[in-house]
């Protein structure tokens, strides 16, 4: 981490609990700007960090072996299978019957190594099947609504309602949005017994879906793992599913909580390396985040953005390293790259739980969240790069870098990998419209390639964890996505993390039933007012 110190000193230091006026100004000014979040992503034409090169090629090399002894064995069945009986005897007497011994010890070689091949080998894990809640209609919440209910609470001061009121139009959320019942309730109702039914309501929504379209019986679970960041009861969110659908008593469950928008990819992640343990199993994997108890009322300018952002979502996901699971399987899990900057200070503390002067609980954001986003994504796809780039991508890239570090000429900017080269469809978290114009920006892409995140973004607001599952609902609802088709998901999370999980599709895709996109993907993309 010492290495990244360089890139984190010209970063502002963190605003301390008590914002002062300038801070609070600088924050409206940003909102009336097109509420973009807050501060802008670095431009990735910097210096890269080449210890995330290296580490990208170890994980490419870890491989080596997959890599060098498949060719061998292809290249050998091709050539038996030119050859004609006649042929096998001539090589076997001519040749193999001198040769006995050696014969021998080729053979239990490539015995050993087929079977140190097989061993070894990461098991193939399959996504089977997935379902995105869609919350019903009357938990809907309109600009006027959401207004008219902050007021009426009478805990914001005017300056309070007309900075969410700013922040509210220009942060690319639409009309359509969802928030749970108890936000609805005037006064709110935020209770414990009111999240947990926000709680049960949305996953098992999701999950009932999932098993309705997949035909999966409960008890053929073998791996659970759920993700909630700011919601975690005891017995916990995974407990209350095992639960309601009476999962068996040996199931592995896991129940991640405070690890913020990125967890999803996390929880991915996590059931892929238990899938490499259990063979022929299923994992399902829930990701959500709850409303109910984590509404801010309070007047922090830095507390009350998550009111205007962050809705009612949750994604449920069957994966599974069943062979024959293949054959029905719409994606297979290519990559998952995890990046950490908790070791710093600034990126710890820049998406923070924390009590207000007046003891009112919210999540506070940084200033400085922007910039460390922009680091931590520099350094995720610097490890992925080499992973999923090709060579003609890949080597552009490491002879600029060459060049820089020979050269004392700081005019030769570093090359900057085209991403589109590699990648198909791209799922950026939609934490905020301006997180996807800045990845837009820097990653060079297209509108079409942000497109399900802008979409997303509007018709279902920051759904946290799930957003990412909700942006490859809508490509499938676009029929775009066709086979061997490569998708990156990727998602930002407190701590501060960047993650990555890579896909290719197995098959053309069609939506899934009960996709949340489905009664209104005719009225998708819509323009958004900068």
């Amino acid at each position: 981490m010492n290495n990244n110190n360089n890139n984190n000193n010209n970063l502002p230091s963190i605003s301390s609990n008590n914002s002062s006026t300038m801070n609070s100004v600088s924050v409206i000014q940003r909102a009336e700007n097109g509420g973009k979040g807050i501060g802008k992503v670095p431009s990735f034409v910097q210096s890269v960090n080449l210890k995330y090169v290296k580490l990208g090629y170890h994980y490419l090399m870890s491989h080596l072996l997959t890599l060098c002894l498949v060719p061998i064995i292809v290249i050998t069945i091709v050539q038996l299978s030119q050859m004609n009986y006649e042929e096998i005897l001539h090589l076997y007497y001519s040749h193999l019957q001198l040769n006995l011994v050696s014969i021998i010890a080729i053979s239990s070689l490539l015995v050993c190594g087929s079977t140190a091949y097989i061993m070894t080998r990461p098991r193939s894990v399959y996504l089977v099947d997935y379902a995105c809640y869609r919350p019903p209609d009357h938990l809907k919440v309109k600009y006027q609504d959401f207004m008219e209910h902050s007021r009426l609470t009478g805990d914001f001061d005017e300056v309070s309602l007309e900075f969410q009121r700013k922040i509210l139009e220009r942060s690319g959320l639409g009309e359509e949005t969802y928030l749970p019942e108890a936000c609805h309730c005037i006064p709110p109702n935020p209770t414990m017994a009111k999240a947990r039914e926000e709680a049960e309501e949305v996953m098992f929504g999701a999950l009932d879906n999932l098993f309705k379209s997949t035909k999966i019986q409960p008890k053929d679970i073998g791996i659970l793992v759920v993700n909630c960041s700011l919601f975690n009861p005891t017995p916990s969110l995974s407990a209350m599913i095992v639960n309601k659908y009476k999962l068996r008593g040996n199931i592995r469950s896991f129940n991640l909580g405070g690890m913020g928008c990125s967890a999803g990819v996390i929880a991915v992640d996590l059931a892929k390396d238990m899938l490499q343990v259990h063979r022929n199993t299923y994992a399902v994997v829930v990701s959500t985040e709850n409303i109910t108890q984590n509404w801010y009322f309070g007047n922090k300018r830095a507390m009350l953005i998550p009111n205007c952002l962050f809705r009612v979502g949750c994604a449920a996901v069957l994966l599974s390293n069943k062979t024959s699971e293949k054959s029905r399987a719409k994606y297979k899990l290519v990559h998952s790259v995890r990046t950490h900057k908790g070791a710093d200070d600034v990126a710890f503390r820049c998406v923070f739980q924390e009590q207000d002067d007046q003891g009112k609980t919210g999540v506070s954001l940084s200033k400085d969240l922007m910039a460390i986003a922009g680091n931590a994504l520099k350094t995720n796809i610097t490890t992925l790069g080499p992973l999923v780039l090709p060579i003609s991508e890949q080597l552009l890239f490491f002879i600029t870098l060459v060049a820089r570090k020979l050269s004392k000429n700081s005019k030769i900017k570093p090359y900057i990998p085209d991403f589109k080269l590699a990648f198909d469809h791209f799922c950026i978290h939609a934490g905020g419209r301006g997180v996807i114009d800045e990845l837009e920006k820097n990653l060079q892409l297209e509108p079409i390639h942000v497109e399900a995140s802008r979409m997303t973004l509007h018709r279902f607001g920051n759904t946290s964890s799930s957003s990412i599952w909700y942006e490859l609902a809508y490509t499938e609802a676009k029929g775009r996505i066709r086979k061997g088709n490569r998708i990156w998901q990727i998602a930002f999370g407190s701590g501060f993390k960047c993650n990555s999980a890579v896909w290719q599709a197995l098959r053309n895709v069609k939506p899934s039933p009960n996709n949340p996109w489905e009664d209104c993907i005719h009225r998708y993309p819509v323009h958004i007012s900068k």
